[in-house]
């Protein structure tokens, strides 16, 4: 059985999905959504992170606390991923960030890579991959692919919005890896975007439309 996919209910990241659908919303409100929406899906994306107690010295007495163990890594894809990456970094700023460059060719539908600044042997227990739009799935699963290779134990997706055809080609090609999204829509369209979507989200969040 694949792995779950998080869909969010949250009231707060429904009323802000509202706006960041809306065609009307320029770059740097969308900007800001995004990075809200993102800040809380990491919430829910890390509510199983491991662990580990700490001595705390408060005003009043010494007590034990608790800090995150796990070596966390975001994985961005280039460029729309930037923008939850640059968020999630405000809530862990002790994450590392791993940038990988992929676009997808509008003929095939399929991810290039372009860019990898992965080392050979990344030093996290959990690796994030970020993309806000998971359509076809290609650079998704291209990502997860890329990351399997470096032994990373545990990997997660999270997005904003996804077609059910992207979710169902990653949970074929890695049925082991959630995902935490904030909307899963009805369709691609013929030419492969999601509808109802919200169109390009790295021209939408940078003003290249």
């Amino acid at each position: 059985m694949p792995a779950p996919v998080y869909v969010s209910t949250h009231p707060l990241i429904q009323h802000k999905l509202a706006r960041l659908r809306d065609a009307d919303t320029r770059p740097p409100e969308f900007r800001e959504l995004v990075a809200s929406i993102s800040r809380g899906l990491l919430f829910e994306a890390t509510r199983d992170l491991r662990l580990a107690p700490v001595s705390v010295q408060t005003p009043l007495t010494e007590t034990t606390c608790h800090r995150i163990a796990d070596r966390v890594g975001f994985i961005p894809v280039l460029r729309a991923g930037l923008g939850m990456a640059e968020a999630m970094l405000e809530a862990l700023p002790e994450a590392a960030v791993w940038h990988l460059g992929l676009y997808r060719d509008h003929a095939t539908l399929k991810p290039v890579t372009y860019y990898n600044k992965l080392p050979p042997k990344p030093d996290m227990d959990v690796g994030i991959v970020l993309d806000p739009m998971l359509a076809t799935g290609g650079s998704a699963i291209a990502a997860l692919d890329i990351l399997r290779k470096t032994g990373t134990p545990r990997l997660m997706f999270v997005g904003l919005i996804a077609a059910p055809e992207g979710v169902a080609a990653l949970q074929a090609a890695h049925p082991d890896v959630p995902l935490f999204l904030a909307a899963l829509d009805s369709r691609l369209n013929e030419v492969g975007y999601i509808v109802p979507g919200l169109g390009d989200a790295g021209d939408r969040q940078f003003g290249t439309a």
